[in-house]
């Protein structure tokens, strides 16, 4: 018996692939000549319509009281409070030509002023303003304003933070919150210092800072110093900030 032919269906089924490309290409060519026949169609204006213009005068601008940044771009040495009528001068006192505190003498401060130093450079310490006087035969006053440029980063307030949480660390430290301050604080040492061959020394500190400026509030004494003490100086220092 012979066998069933099988029915060759690869030439029929070419013959139908390349019918439907011809007719794609065809239809596609009568597309173009179809737009190429029609009227080019406007396109929107790209231009916006005219805004007219407020009338009337601006706002008044801002005047050294109300505009912070004026104040503190000027004389620094004038935000830092007076200090008390019968008062004595410190080691810095303010004037013509004091009141300045210089990057290396801010830094020598520290524990280790070198490095210290190299810290302030990098936080882009601007100055610092100083002031201080002593009150009776044993209570000594220091406040200071701190300025950083603030171009890279937010010096004045990581300044504060760190001086916080090495405050917070003695454990014979009592601490408040100074109003208005947001995370300003104060503190007094309950224990004394004490140095052979001297009578022992009593401490408080206060630490805030507003914009760029740092303030630094230091008391001292050969008696305890009360809350109300440091609580004052500081909030009437930042008042003036």
């Amino acid at each position: 018996m012979p066998a069933a032919r099988v029915r060759r269906r690869g030439r029929t089924t070419l013959l139908i692939a390349t019918a439907a490309v011809l007719g794609t290409v065809a239809g596609t060519c009568v597309g173009y000549l179809v737009q190429a026949d029609r009227e080019p169609t406007e396109l929107p204006s790209l231009s916006q319509p005219v805004v007219a213009q407020a009338k009337g005068e601006g706002p008044e601008p801002l005047s050294a009281v109300q505009d912070r940044k004026v104040k503190t771009d000027g004389d620094l040495r004038k935000l830092l409070i007076e200090r008390p009528k019968g008062a004595r001068d410190g080691v810095y006192a303010t004037g013509d030509q004091g009141g300045w505190m210089s990057l290396a003498e801010y830094a020598s401060g520290f524990t280790r002023p070198t490095s210290a130093f190299h810290h302030l450079i990098g936080d882009e310490f601007r100055r610092a303003a100083v002031t201080s006087w002593r009150v009776g035969s044993t209570r000594s006053v220091e406040i200071r304003l701190v300025q950083y440029r603030q171009e890279e980063d937010t010096a004045a307030g990581s300044r504060t933070e760190s001086q916080r949480s090495w405050t917070e660390e003695n454990s014979t430290t009592r601490s408040w919150p100074i109003p208005g301050t947001g995370d300003g604080m104060a503190y007094v040492h309950t224990e004394p210092a004490r140095n052979e061959g001297r009578l022992p020394v009593y401490s408080a500190e206060a630490h805030a800072w507003r914009g760029d400026v740092v303030m630094e509030v230091w008391v001292s004494d050969t008696k305890p110093i009360p809350k109300e003490t440091i609580m004052d100086l500081a909030e009437r220092q930042m008042g003036r900030l």
